[in-house]
């Protein structure tokens, strides 16, 4: 376990009906979610930007203080965190950037810390259909003004998503005068699995609630950076996960791969995979992992 480098993690949900992530208006009264065209299907996503928010915020509810609104020091520059690695354990785990303005002794510099938690797109496997939910304004006409008639795009569907966990940057390098201590990476690392566990969508929740928490992961311990489920995590129109490409994946990299694990919520999916625990038990030794790893 030590030799591993890093902890990758792809993750399905099922998602009944919902608007997670709004794009663009394409029209004054339609309000649009972000999609990206595969042949001549348009496939809703939530971006990656949002699920970094998403786990941030899960974080925040989890207890843990977030380094939140630095403004910038220069003109025109763009507002940043706290840049405090040390303490804060979202520019840790999500990284930053800022700028120092120039003085009459030093010149201007900029500040950067990689993110070491990479994250993919949550990325619908079901195309849109065109589906729109309609309202207006009640309030406003009982006023006496236009009802103003609105749209909403929506989707039903599955959805896949991955992140890839840099564990030995974990609480060290860039930003930091010295190493946290291995209890406390360890902490951070499983602090950021509970914020996946737990994953909500922070917007257009007040009409449209969502549960994006996985229903199905497959995860493992590797030697080598690499998201290795990524594009071999795919389901088949019956809502069977493909067992046999996971396989082959999991025999391709067995020399990479220090550990892995199959979680999946019964009922869920169709099918059987070899050897699959229930969703608690997949991240209770993925945290067992981390221990072993900083132990």
């Amino acid at each position: 376990m030590k030799q591993a480098k890093a902890l990758t993690i792809t993750y399905l949900t099922p998602v009944s009906f919902a608007s997670l992530n709004g794009s663009d208006k394409e029209a004054d009264n339609i309000s649009s979610i972000k999609k990206i065209a595969m042949g001549i299907d348009q496939y809703p996503y939530v971006s990656s930007q949002a699920i970094r928010r998403a786990l941030r915020n899960q974080l925040a509810v989890l207890g843990w203080t977030l380094s939140e609104g630095a403004a910038a020091t220069i003109k025109k520059g763009a507002a940043t965190t706290q840049q405090d690695p040390d303490n804060y354990i979202d520019d840790d785990l999500f990284g930053y950037m800022g700028t120092e303005s120039a003085t009459e002794s030093a010149k201007g510099k900029a500040t950067r810390r990689t993110s070491v938690v990479r994250v993919s797109p949550l990325i619908a496997l079901t195309p849109y259909q065109g589906d729109l939910d309609f309202g207006t304004n009640y309030m406003g006409a009982k006023a006496g003004g236009d009802p103003n008639i609105f749209e909403t795009e929506i989707h039903s569907g599955l959805y896949r998503g991955t992140i890839l966990i840099e564990l030995d940057r974990i609480g060290c390098g860039d930003g930091f005068e010295k190493d946290l201590a291995p209890e406390e990476r360890a902490n951070r690392v499983k602090a950021l699995l509970a914020a996946l566990k737990n994953l909500w969508a922070s917007g257009r929740q007040s009409r449209f609630l969502a549960d994006i928490s996985p229903k199905f992961v497959a995860a493992a311990m590797l030697k080598a950076k690499n998201p290795i489920f990524l594009e071999s995590v795919r389901v088949e129109g019956d809502s069977t996960i493909n067992a046999a490409m996971i396989q082959e994946t999991l025999s391709d990299y067995h020399e990479e791969i220090a550990a892995s694990v199959i979680g999946i919520r019964t009922g869920a999916f169709n099918g059987d995979i070899a050897d699959a625990v229930t969703i608690g038990d997949a991240f209770a030794t993925m945290a067992s992992w981390v221990d072993e790893y900083y132990g």
